[in-house]
């Protein structure tokens, strides 16, 4: 199922959308000229940029697959992007079956790509809205098709607030969401910091000022309080790579990038 409601007029490629860029980072083709001339700008101040998209799609299908594990079998995912194989109903799904996904992007281009990749998926919905709103995203039709908010829920909010400035409340917007879940839900999170590369940090900001969000990096400390109400999981608030890395003998992906990588990650169960 789907719900676009988007006229073509909305679909702006003049200007550099962050989840084209994001695409762009992780090598995809769904992009403009003015997203890669953007994302190249962003790899030239920051050279692990690309590393670091990598990094956090690793972490949410690890977990993705950890909540599955754990008896979660419906997934609120907001902020989804460009949809890329295997996506989040993909993970889920093999290791639950059943389990039933609700995507939320703002972004009308992610829709059109939505229609095409995951709305023919049973189970699976998309629709237009923005985190900015929560009780537009708990209120809507589709969230309440898939989702039985009397069973533990998790809450993916993957590289998405740090599109969220300060004046929007993040906090805020956090706790209306997490509020909805009942105890045993777990909150899957990743967001964006300066801390181990402050010199970019310039830079990188003045580019997505350009584009159609702006950055809002955030410390360690500042981060933190958004599990609040949450028991966090081992390994803890950590640098996305080192959240519970799946290579050989429990080796990140790439050991050269992993400690400039400038994001934590986090997985947390609802007390």
């Amino acid at each position: 199922m789907t719900e676009q409601g988007f006229s073509a007029e909305q679909i702006d490629t003049s200007r550099p959308h962050p989840a084209r860029m994001y695409d762009y980072y992780l090598g995809g083709w769904d992009n403009y000229e003015a997203d890669r001339i953007a994302a190249e700008k962003v790899i030239e101040a920051v050279p692990e940029a690309r590393a670091g998209a990598r990094a956090n799609r690793s972490f949410l299908h690890r977990a993705v697959r950890f909540v599955a594990n754990q008896g979660i079998d419906q997934i609120i995912d907001i902020g989804t992007g460009i949809p890329t194989s295997p996506n989040t109903h993909e993970v889920a799904r093999k290791v639950s079956p059943g389990a039933c996904v609700a995507y939320v992007d703002n972004d009308p281009i992610v829709a059109t790509h939505a229609d095409a990749r995951l709305t023919n998926t049973p189970g699976t919905g998309f629709f237009l809205a923005d985190v900015r709103e929560p009780e537009t995203v708990l209120g809507h039709p589709t969230i309440r098709d898939l989702i039985d908010f009397g069973r533990p829920v998790a809450l993916l909010l993957v590289a998405v607030l740090h599109f969220v400035s300060d004046e929007d409340d993040p906090a805020g917007i956090v706790t209306t969401l997490t509020d909805a879940l009942p105890s045993g839900s777990y909150l899957v999170l990743s967001h964006g910091t300066a801390d181990f590369h402050p010199d970019g940090l310039p830079q990188v900001s003045a580019v997505y000022a350009n584009a159609t969000a702006a950055l809002s990096m955030r410390s360690r400390d500042r981060i933190a309080p958004f599990f609040d109400g949450f028991d966090l999981v081992e390994p803890g608030l950590v640098q996305i790579p080192y959240w519970r890395p799946d290579g050989p003998d429990g080796a990140v992906e790439d050991p050269d990038a992993a400690p400039r990588i400038g994001g934590y990650a986090g997985v947390g169960r609802k007390r």
